[in-house]
């Protein structure tokens, strides 16, 4: 085993893919010789060449749509979107074509594309580069959705969404980039529908995703000295949920506080929410509570920045409030 960062874990999951199959392939801004705005194309341009590892404006628009031809011609593009935010010029490719074009072509064509970038609050780079798109592009057919979290499930996630033949959603978030693990020698992969129970429990259900995992357990040294034993899950996978792992905490701890990033108004929480009164009403003992950033745009300021966002603190104040009020 070796102690690898998590965007060298990306980049190990982008190598291996490549030498694997000759179909891969690696487009957007930057991505070659300068190997990325987070360097997890760092070394691929001058192992596959200017054919694999592609250069191109700054056209998001244009070379999503290069993507989405070429993926129905049986090759297998990863973009990188230099921010997820730069995405949103590149809308209609991903939900009218990428997401679509499976379906509306009767099944002829598949599309094969994973769409993977840095986003996320916490490095001051204002409203526009601190986006938070999950939910933008949720209620969208066709689409996988996937958040990463730690490296060993951002490498294996990352060779699952490669090798699937739907377009998948790859979120990053910038601050984990340098997060450190051991990852096995040999060949791994994680599941794009399976959520992760990273704390068994009994007493509350918390469900998470991306940075918010580790606030989740950094909250768990107060959680536990209040008293109580939290089931913690990484969601890994938005769309979709895994609602039998979900169910089934549920069915144990019978409370639930949800706790992303994602903006309040629309959010993941939001259709989370909806789907656990739906399916598992009976087995609540307390509505389901969700802690999400504050619905304004994300300030400069960095200690403006922490307070648009959960912080460990207010996750532990919900779970005391949940088990000693019911609510």
């Amino acid at each position: 085993m070796a102690e690898t960062l998590l965007f060298k874990a990306l980049q190990q999951a982008i190598d291996e893919e490549m030498g694997r199959d000759e179909t891969v392939y690696v487009l957007g801004e930057d991505v070659g010789q300068y190997g990325g705005s987070y360097k997890v194309t760092k070394d691929l341009y001058e192992k596959y060449g200017e054919w694999r590892v592609l250069d191109t404006p700054i056209a998001e628009n244009s070379f999503t749509g290069m993507a989405v031809g070429s993926a129905m011609t049986g090759l297998r593009p990863i973009i990188e979107g230099m921010n997820m935010g730069f995405l949103l010029l590149a809308f209609n490719q991903i939900a009218n074509n990428a997401g679509m074009l499976r379906y509306t072509s009767g099944g002829n064509f598949k599309i094969p594309m994973v769409i993977r970038g840095p986003g996320g609050v916490g490095r001051q780079l204002g409203a526009e580069h601190s986006q938070r798109l999950e939910a933008y592009f949720h209620a969208v057919p066709g689409l996988k959705i996937v958040a990463c979290s730690t490296p060993y499930n951002a490498k294996g996630l990352l060779k699952a969404a490669i090798r699937d033949d739907n377009p998948v959603l790859f979120f990053e978030h910038v601050l984990l980039y340098n997060l450190k693990e051991n990852l096995p020698d040999g060949e791994y992969i994680v599941p794009l529908d399976k959520a992760e129970i990273v704390r068994p429990g009994k007493d509350i259900t918390i469900l998470t995703y991306s940075r918010m995992r580790h606030h989740c357990l950094q909250a768990l040294k107060q959680i536990e000295k209040d008293g109580y034993d939290p089931e913690i899950i990484d969601l890994i996978s938005l769309k979709p949920f895994d609602m039998e792992t979900i169910g089934e905490s549920i069915r144990k701890t019978h409370r639930v506080i949800i706790v992303e990033e994602c903006m309040k108004t629309g959010g993941i929480a939001a259709e989370l929410m909806s789907l656990i009164t739906e399916q598992f009403f009976d087995e609540l003992d307390s509505p389901v509570v969700r802690l999400s950033s504050q619905d304004i745009p994300t300030p400069y300021n960095g200690a403006l920045e922490r307070l648009t966002i959960v912080q460990p603190h207010q996750i532990a104040e919900a779970v005391k409030k949940m088990m000693n009020l019911g609510f």
